[in-house]
């Protein structure tokens, strides 16, 4: 069901569409390249198309960040979830911002979020059209006013991921992507690393908020082996994290690879599950040699 971004978007989400007509009367979003564009005001509004989609999701994440750009430059409150998992006032006010636009336009539809689902044991995906979203990635950086955060808005159907909006309100980046009609960066066209070798790769990867020995020895030991097979620990070409946060995490993103030409599986090889909190990302000439070494360390 993973693997490289082609093809229509999924059929259980063609046949939920054709089920389900958007009610109400109002103006029309499509995304053109890349780029959002109003159409004419909608005389009986049909179903949901993906661009209209996308186009409510781009909006929900540049009204959170607002929001964050205005409270990145301002004292913070911080609540600790755990010993390294942050909260902030900002987080909270912008996925209640983001769900209530969600659900204006989309009142059947799921919602999974970081601060209010997973906190109470909500997250459970269905086939039905779930948004997965994570008002404040990055809040340890938030916090410390370390410029890499974003909003992660995704939403799944059939279970699959479909559309993915990342948004750095700081950086004024906004990636986007839409199963089967390309990834975007500020509405121009990306695509995954050309890189062949690993040994020439750049690797993204992270602790976690797990500080239990056992998985600190394991992270640990799994990076030391990697830092020989690869060139740099960074971003670009690879990546890979086991025991994240959850879905939210990698809702948004997930398409957005796929859509650019990227692999993304389980670190064994596998299927990627988006609720299993186990994720590898890699272009197509990577995958093999990665997870060779990912089930070797």
């Amino acid at each position: 069901m993973y693997g490289a971004a082609t093809g229509p978007i999924p059929e259980a989400a063609e046949q939920w569409a054709q089920t389900h007509p958007r009610e109400g009367k109002g103006r029309r979003v499509r995304v053109t390249g890349g780029g959002l564009k109003f159409a004419a005001p909608d005389k009986g509004i049909g179903m949901a198309s993906p661009s209209e989609l996308l186009a409510v999701a781009v909006e929900a994440a540049k009204s959170a960040g607002d929001i964050i750009r205005k409270g990145f430059y301002q004292t913070k409150h911080v609540e600790h979830k755990g010993q390294v998992d942050l909260v902030t006032e900002t987080d909270k006010t912008c996925e209640d911002l983001i769900f209530h636009f969600l659900r204006k336009h989309y009142p059947d539809h799921k919602f999974i979020g970081e601060e209010t689902s997973a906190a109470h044991g909500t997250s459970e995906l269905t086939d039905h059209p779930t948004w997965i979203v994570d008002p404040l990635d990055g809040t340890t950086n938030f916090v410390h006013g370390f410029p890499f955060v974003c909003v992660s808005i995704g939403l799944t159907i059939g279970k699959v991921p479909t559309i993915g909006v990342v948004y750095n309100p700081i950086m004024n980046e906004l990636f986007t992507g839409v199963r089967g009609q390309g990834a975007f960066l500020n509405g121009s066209p990306i695509k995954a690393s050309s890189q062949t070798e690993l040994v020439k790769s750049l690797l993204v990867t992270e602790a976690g908020t797990n500080r239990d020995v056992s998985t600190v020895d394991a992270t640990t030991n799994r990076i030391n082996n990697l830092l020989f097979k690869v060139r740099s620990i960074r971003m670009l070409d690879l990546c890979y994290e086991i025991g994240f946060g959850g879905p939210w995490d990698v809702a948004g993103g997930a398409v957005i690879v796929q859509e650019a030409g990227g692999l993304v599986f389980d670190p064994d090889g596998g299927e990627f599950d988006i609720m299993s909190r186990r994720v590898a990302a890699s272009n197509i000439h990577l995958k093999d040699a990665f997870v060779k070494e990912l089930k070797r360390n």
